[in-house]
C-alpha cells in the first residue's frame, strides 16, 4: 500500500489503520501533514541538532586517518566512511553501526540560515514547482514510470535528488513484483534495474552518486535521518509495565485480563522448542521454497533474509504471515499457546474464523506503528529471538501524533516509528496518563488487552509469534464490534465480514449454551453497581446541597 507520504507502510495487526491496505491512497491526510509541517519549521532546536550532527561528520572527514594495514582498506572500502558516520551527536543521537544510506548531500532547512550561499539548490533546480511541498513533489513523481524518473533526474541537481529518493524506487519494485518477491541489491533503484534489465550489471555501478551542494530539505533529511539513527537511550529506559512470573491462570484473569491491563509474562515459553531451534539456518532449511507475506508481496525466507541484512531504510519491510503454520506445519509444532490464553472462542468457527496468528520476522527498525488490534480482540506476543520496544496507551487515550477517523476505519500517523519517537515521545512524559512501556526480550510474552493502542519496534533482528484471541472476558466487546453498521469496513481477517457476527454468535450459542445470556446479565449487574449512589450520595439533599435526615 502507498501512504500519503509515498512508500509502502508497515504491515500491522490492525486492518483499520490508514496505512494498511494493499491499495493506493493519493489523498493527503491534512491534519497530519499540517502537524508535520509545524514540527519541521518550528522545532528549531531539533534542526540545530541536525546541523550539529552534520558538522561533527564534516570535522571527522577533515581528520587524518589512523595508520592501519593497507590490505584492510582494500578489503573494506567503506570502512572509513562508516567510521565517519558512526558518531555520537548532541541530544543523545547516534548513527547506526552499519553503513548509512546515501543522502546525496541533503541538509536540514535550519542549516540554510548558516550557509554562505544565498541559494537553496532545492528551489533553483525545481523551477516553477519549487513552491510545492516536498511531499507533494514526491507524490507527483510517484505517478511516473521508472524511465521517466531516470530522464527527469538529468534535468537538474534538484530533480536528481528527488528522483533518486529510495521510496519512489521501492514503490516501483513492489508495485510490479506480484507474489514472486524480489532479490534485493543493496538499494531499491539497483533492485529495480537488476529485476527489469538483467543484462545490466548493477554490482559494477554500486550505489555511487554525487552529493549536491547547498540542498536543504527537512522532509528528505528527516527521512534519511530516521533510516540511520539508533534508538536513543532515553527512548528505551522507561519500563513501567507490570511483570509476572509463574502466576496462576486465575491470578492472570483477575489481575490483568478482567481489568483489561497489560502485563509482561516471564518464563511461560520455557518449553518451546522454537527458543532453541529458530535461527536463520533452521528456518531457511525447514521452510524451503515456501513463500511468506512481506508487505504486498510473498518471499522465501532466503530472499527475505538477504533483504533484511542489507536494508537500511526508514520503514523496513516486515515479514508478517497469518498462514505460516499451514505452509510449514513444523513451525506450528515448535510452539504452544501459553496456558493463560488457552480459551479462544473464535475457534468455534473452525476454518471460517478470522486470521488470528502470525509469525513476525524483521530487522532492527522494523515494526508496527500505532494501532488497535482487529475485531476488538485481545492478543499475546511472544519473542523467540531478539527484542522489541513496546509503547501502549489505554483505550481512552489517543497517542500524540495519531489521528483516527470518526468511525475508526482509518488512522493516520507519522511515516516511521523513529519519526514518532523524535517528534512526539518526549511530550508523553508530562501526560497525566502516561503510556505503559517495556522492552520484551527473547523468552518473554506480553499480553495486549483489547482496545489498547500500541506501537512496536524491533531493536535488533527479531522473530516472534503473536495470536489474537477471544475469551469470556471480551466476548461481548467482540460481538458488539462485529455488528457495527460499518462492519464491512472495520472487520478484518475474513472474506465474509458482514455475516461474521451472526455466524459467531450462533456458533457460541450452540457450543456454549447460555454463556452469552449469563455474560450480559453479569455486565448489567456490574453497570448497575457502578451507577448505584453511595451512602453519602443517598443522604444528600439534591436541592440544598446539604444532608437530609429521617428522624
Amino acid at each position: 500500500m502507498r501512504s500519503v507520504f509515498g512508500g509502502y507502510a508497515h504491515p500491522t495487526l490492525n486492518p483499520q489503520t490508514f496505512i494498511y491496505k494493499n491499495t493506493i491512497h493519493y489523498k493527503p491526510y491534512l491534519p497530519l501533514l499540517q502537524k508535520r509541517h509545524y514540527l519541521y519549521h518550528h522545532q528549531i532546536v531539533t534542526m540545530f541538532g541536525c546541523r550539529s550532527l552534520l558538522k561533527q561528520i564534516r570535522k571527522k572527514k577533515r581528520r587524518k586517518p589512523h595508520k592501519s594495514n593497507p590490505k584492510t582498506h582494500k578489503q573494506n572500502p567503506n570502512s572509513t566512511q562508516q567510521q565517519q558516520q558512526d558518531l555520537p551527536t548532541e541530544d543523545g543521537f547516534s548513527l547506526k553501526n552499519s553503513y548509512p544510506s546515501h543522502n546525496y548531500g541533503v541538509q536540514p532547512l535550519g542549516n540554510f540560515y548558516f550557509s554562505s550561499s544565498p541559494h537553496n539548490s532545492r528551489n533553483t533546480g525545481l523551477g516553477n514547482i519549487q513552491t510545492l511541498t516536498d511531499e507533494l513533489v514526491l507524490d507527483i513523481l510517484g505517478l511516473l514510470e521508472a524511465t521517466h524518473l531516470g530522464i527527469l533526474s538529468t534535468v537538474s541537481k534538484s530533480f536528481y535528488v528527488f528522483c533518486n529518493h529510495e521510496p519512489l524506487w521501492r514503490n516501483l519494485v513492489l508495485d510490479n513484483c506480484n507474489d514472486d518477491g524480489f532479490l534485493f541489491k543493496g538499494s531499491w533503484k539497483s533492485t529495480f534495474v537488476a529485476r527489469n534489465y538483467p543484462s545490466f550489471d548493477v554490482l559494477k555501478v554500486g550505489s555511487l552518486g554525487f552529493k549536491v551542494k547547498d540542498f536543504y530539505s527537512d522532509y528528505l533529511f528527516q527521512s534519511w535521518l530516521c533510516a540511520n539513527l539508533e534508538m536513543k537511550h532515553e527512548w528505551l529506559e522507561r519500563d513501567n509495565i507490570v511483570r509476572r512470573k509463574g502466576i496462576s491462570v486465575d491470578e492472570f484473569v483477575s489481575g490483568f485480563e478482567t481489568p483489561n491491563k497489560p502485563v509482561l509474562l516471564e518464563g511461560c515459553l520455557d518449553n518451546w522448542p522454537a527458543l532453541k531451534k529458530w535461527d536463520r539456518d533452521y528456518l531457511v532449511e525447514v521452510c524451503g521454497d515456501n513463500r511468506f507475506a512481506v508487505g504486498p508481496t510473498q518471499m522465501t525466507l532466503t530472499d527475505y533474509f538477504a533483504y533484511s541484512s542489507q536494508a537500511q531504510e526508514e520503514r523496513p519491510l516486515y515479514l508478517f504471515d497469518p498462514k505460516f503454520a499451514n505452509k510449514v506445519p513444523q513451525l506450528g509444532q515448535d510452539y504452544e499457546v501459553p496456558v493463560y490464553f488457552n480459551e479462544d472462542l473464535f475457534s468455534v468457527l473452525g476454518d471460517e474464523r478470522p486470521d488470528y496468528r502470525w509469525i513476525i520476522i524483521g530487522p532492527a527498525g522494523s515494526g508496527s506503528s500505532f494501532h488497535i488490534d482487529p475485531n476488538s480482540t485481545s492478543a499475546w506476543n511472544a519473542v523467540v529471538k531478539g527484542s522489541k520496544k513496546w509503547v501502549l496507551f489505554p483505550p481512552d487515550v489517543v497517542p500524540p501524533g495519531v489521528y483516527p477517523s470518526a468511525d475508526g476505519a482509518e488512522v493516520a500517523c507519522p511515516v516511521s516509528i523513529t519519526e514518532w519517537f523524535m517528534n512526539f515521545y518526549e511530550s508523553t512524559k508530562t501526560w497525566k496518563k502516561k503510556p505503559v512501556e517495556c522492552v520484551c526480550k527473547a523468552g518473554e510474552a506480553i499480553f495486549v488487552p483489547n482496545g489498547w493502542w500500541h506501537l512496536v519496534i524491533n531493536l535488533e533482528d527479531s522473530i516472534a509469534i503473536t495470536q489474537n484471541f477471544v475469551s469470556r472476558r471480551n466476548l461481548l466487546n467482540v460481538l458488539d464490534f462485529l455488528k457495527k453498521p460499518n462492519a464491512s469496513t472495520l472487520v478484518s481477517g475474513t472474506r465474509d465480514r458482514v455475516n461474521l457476527h451472526d455466524k459467531f454468535k450462533k456458533a457460541i450459542e450452540e457450543s456454549f449454551p447460555g454463556t452469552i445470556d449469563e455474560l450480559v446479565k453479569s455486565a448489567e449487574k456490574k453497570k448497575a453497581e457502578l451507577e448505584k449512589p453511595s451512602f453519602w450520595d443517598s443522604v444528600k439533599d439534591s436541592n440544598s446541597g446539604g444532608f437530609k435526615f429521617s428522624f
